[in-house]
């Protein structure tokens, strides 16, 4: 019965209907939805309180998002973890530093792949705190709530990975 859990891909729509479920779960159990943006935010804030903790709690933007370890920072840790689970029962794990599609459009340099990571990692973080959540704040939680805000936003994500994708593979990777 749990054969499911070493399958190295699964259906989207069963991997889907989990994350509704589990988003509704969220907001019946503790009136919040899940996201990942915030975590990453508490956990700069929890890196400063131990350099500085005068100065980030009289940082607005932290008296809003208190720098704590609660459920949602848990995500973070927990989305690593149920990864590398999930990697070693579908018996795939095996590093790579290098993805074979960027490779091939843009060579195997690991160095040039974690700069690039790392600079689009820093501009999806000013951006989703900027939106006010991320694609999982906005797409799924949102479109839950019937947002149309987020509704639009998700749909822009889409809109906006497409052509970059396009862009990088077809133009620039080509």
């Amino acid at each position: 019965m749990l054969e499911f859990l070493t399958m190295g891909t699964w259906s989207p729509y069963i991997a889907g209907a989990g994350i509704g479920i589990l988003s509704c779960f969220a907001f019946l159990l503790s009136n919040r939805p899940i996201g990942c943006s915030t975590a990453f935010v508490k956990a700069r804030g929890l890196i400063g309180r131990t350099f500085n903790p005068d100065r980030v709690m009289r940082t607005e933007y932290y008296r809003e998002i208190v720098p704590k370890i609660d459920w949602p920072f848990m995500i973070i840790p927990g989305i690593i973890i149920g990864a590398f689970l999930s990697v070693m029962l579908s018996g795939q794990f095996h590093i790579l530093w290098v993805p074979t599609l960027w490779g091939q459009a843009f060579g195997y340099s690991p160095v040039l792949r974690i700069i690039v990571a790392l600079i689009w990692g820093i501009l999806l973080g000013l951006g989703s705190r900027w939106a006010g959540g991320c694609t999982s704040g906005h797409g799924i939680n949102g479109s839950i709530q019937l947002s149309l805000a987020s509704m639009i936003t998700a749909a822009c994500f889409f809109i906006g990975g497409i052509g970059v994708a396009m862009l990088l593979f077809r133009v620039i990777g080509a």
